[in-house]
């Protein structure tokens, strides 16, 4: 990863992490109701990560109409056209 890349993952983080302080707000969903937010949004930015210890996950991040949204896959999502991916290393969740 490039170091702007870097800055740039680090930027939505910190933004996204800041919204959900302000806000409180954090909506997990399944992937069928993630991706048909993706389609809804127009150029979405999207935050990537995958791993995990036991068994690949992808976890994924965006910010749609004030709110964040969080979706955990087993396979990876397509994604729209237009859409602005950032690959993170990790993706953590408050419990």
């Amino acid at each position: 990863m490039v170091g702007g890349e870097t800055g740039a993952v680090v930027a939505v983080e910190a933004a996204i992490a800041n919204a959900i302080k302000a806000s409180g707000v954090l909506v997990r969903l399944e992937r069928a109701d993630f991706e048909v937010l993706l389609r809804k949004a127009d150029k979405p930015l999207v935050v990537h990560a995958h791993g995990g210890v036991f068994s690949e996950r992808h976890k994924y991040l965006m910010s749609y109409k004030g709110f964040a949204f969080f979706a955990k896959t087993v396979e990876p999502l397509l994604m729209p056209s237009g859409a602005e991916v950032v690959a993170a290393k990790t993706i953590w969740m408050p419990q």
